[in-house]
């Protein structure tokens, strides 16, 4: 199995696992939103819950961290802030991140319109993880605000590869493509 198989597939089971109505995973998802915006590993008070289980090949040796790390931990974060407050998963196979911002332009104003676009722009254009980050918290807040739901295994795998300067510009022509697909004479 590929790294990024991996990555894909230890998110699938955190979500999985924090999809859960408990206490403990409430207590959980509210730390994982703390460390939204956040490098992987700043928060001490984190590393066991995005850390524990993830297979030993995609951990850091070097002190930095490792492309699966970043995709692992962003998308947990953002999964987090996206979820706080719904009671059902916001998490939906096959809506990719293109796709969700497309939906965030049904019978917009010119005013949201415009407000989606300054969010999704810059995702699509952004050069390096912690501008990623940021860009894509604007954007999961908006999908948020709105009610609506993304693929976190995807985007997690899109994290991944967006790392990579080989694939990185395919990731963003995806985005691209899904969003200017679904929104055809916008």
């Amino acid at each position: 199995m590929s790294r990024k198989e991996e990555v894909g597939k230890y998110v699938y089971g955190q979500i999985k696992a924090l999809s859960a109505d408990t206490k403990r995973n409430a207590a959980t998802l509210a730390r994982l939103r703390r460390g939204a915006g956040k490098v992987p590993g700043e928060l001490p008070e984190l590393w066991g819950t995005f850390l524990n289980g993830i297979p030993d090949e995609l951990l850091s040796r070097s002190g930095k961290p490792t492309e699966a790390e970043w995709a692992i931990y962003l998308s947990l974060t953002l999964y987090a802030l996206h979820q706080q407050g719904s009671s059902e998963s916001v998490n939906s196979k096959d809506i990719g991140l293109g796709n969700a911002a497309a939906n965030l332009m049904k019978e917009p104003t010119d005013d949201e319109r415009e407000r989606v676009l300054r969010r999704f722009g810059p995702v699509v254009t952004a050069k390096d993880m912690p501008e990623l980050s940021h860009h894509l918290r604007c954007l999961v807040e908006l999908l948020k605000s709105k009610g609506i739901k993304l693929d976190y295994v995807r985007l997690a795998k899109d994290i991944f590869d967006f790392q990579f300067d080989d694939s990185r510009k395919n990731v963003q022509l995806s985005w691209g493509r899904d969003f200017y697909y679904n929104n055809k004479g916008e």
